[in-house]
C-alpha cells in the first residue's frame, strides 16, 4: 500500500512539473485573449476534476443507502471535500481569466450561476457532516450529495441551451481547440485527476482510522458508564 502510494505521488508530480512546463511554454499563445488563456489548462482540468469527484460522491452515497456501507460513506464525504477543493479553483480562476476577456469579474451567466449553485451544495454536504452529530447524519447527507449531483450535468450542458457569455465547450460541443492545446489540456487532466486520487487516498486512511478511534472511545465510555 505505502510503495503504490509513493509511485501514484511521484507520477503525479512528473505529471504537474509536465504539465505546467507545456501549459506555460509548449502551448502556443491564443491569438485573441494572449498569454492570460493559459489559466485555461488549469481552470478546465479544475472543473472536470471537480465532476468526476463529485460523481463518486454520488455512487458511494447510493451505495450507503441501499447497503448501509460505512466505507462508501467514507468515500463519499472524502470525495465531496476534494471535489469541493477543486470547485473553488474554477471559481477562483475563471474572474482571473474573464477579467481582462470580458472586462468584469464576474457576471450571472448561467454557467456561473450554476457552478456557484453546485459549489453552495457541496459545501452545504460538508457543514451537514462537521456539525451534526445525528445517527441520521449519513443517510440526510446521501440524500443531499444526490441532490447535488443534479446540477452537475446541468452545468456541463447549460452552454449547449442557453445562449451565454461563456465560451462554447472545446470537446463535444460547437467550440474548437488547436490539437497542441488539447495536448496540453489533457495532460493537465490527467495529473489533476492523478493528484485528486492521491489526496482521496490519502484523506480516505485518516477518515477511516478516525472513525475506529470515534468508536473505541464510544465503547470505552460505554464500559465506564456500566462500571
Amino acid at each position: 500500500m505505502k510503495s503504490g502510494f509513493r509511485i501514484l505521488a511521484a507520477v503525479t508530480a512528473l505529471l504537474l512539473v509536465q504539465g505546467f512546463y507545456e501549459a506555460m511554454w509548449v502551448a502556443p499563445t491564443e491569438r485573441t485573449m494572449g498569454e492570460v488563456q493559459r489559466i485555461f489548462y488549469y481552470h478546465v482540468p479544475s472543473a472536470w476534476t471537480a465532476f468526476l469527484l463529485f460523481f463518486v460522491n454520488l455512487v458511494a452515497s447510493i451505495i450507503y443507502l441501499v447497503r448501509k456501507n460505512p466505507k462508501a460513506d467514507a468515500v463519499a464525504l472524502v470525495s465531496a471535500e476534494v471535489g469541493v477543493v477543486f470547485c473553488t479553483v474554477v471559481l477562483v480562476t475563471g474572474p482571473i481569466w474573464a477579467r481582462p476577456v470580458w472586462g468584469i469579474w464576474w457576471t450571472w451567466d448561467i454557467r456561473l450561476t450554476t457552478t456557484l449553485v453546485l459549489w453552495l451544495i457541496y459545501v452545504s454536504y460538508l457543514v451537514l457532516r462537521r456539525f451534526s452529530d445525528s445517527a441520521q447524519t449519513p443517510k440526510l447527507a446521501a440524500v443531499l450529495a444526490i441532490f447535488g449531483a443534479l446540477d452537475v450535468p446541468l452545468v456541463y450542458f447549460s452552454i449547449w441551451f442557453f445562449r451565454t457569455q461563456h465560451p462554447q465547450p472545446v470537446i463535444g460541443g460547437g467550440g474548437s481547440i488547436d490539437p497542441r492545446m488539447l495536448h496540453v489540456l489533457l495532460i493537465n487532466w490527467l495529473a489533476f485527476s492523478c493528484f485528486a486520487f492521491l489526496v482521496c487516498w490519502a484523506r480516505y486512511g485518516v477518515e477511516i482510522l478516525q472513525r475506529e478511534v470515534d468508536e473505541i472511545e464510544a465503547l470505552e465510555s460505554l464500559r465506564g458508564v456500566a462500571r
